[in-house]
C-alpha cells in the first residue's frame, strides 16, 4: 500500500486542479495531482539523462 503524505496548496490552485481532474475523469484531485507530479518528474529525469548523453557525446567529439 502507498505511504501517504499530506501537502498544503493554495485554495485557488486546488480549485483549478479539481476542475481539470473532473474534466479529465480522474476519481479524485489527489489522483490527478499524483499523475501530474509523476509526469513532470519523469520529464525532468529524462532531461537530466539527455544532458548526460550530450556531455558524453561532446567529450567524444561527436558534437560541438
Amino acid at each position: 500500500m502507498f505511504n501517504k503524505r499530506k501537502i498544503s496548496i493554495e485554495k485557488s490552485l486546488y480549485e483549478r486542479a479539481a476542475k481539470f481532474a473532473a474534466q479529465a475523469g480522474y476519481s479524485s484531485v489527489a489522483d490527478f495531482v499524483v499523475h501530474m507530479l509523476e509526469r513532470e518528474l519523469r520529464h525532468l529525469e529524462e532531461g537530466k539523462d539527455e544532458e548526460e548523453v550530450r556531455k558524453r557525446l561532446e567529450g567524444l567529439g561527436y558534437i560541438d
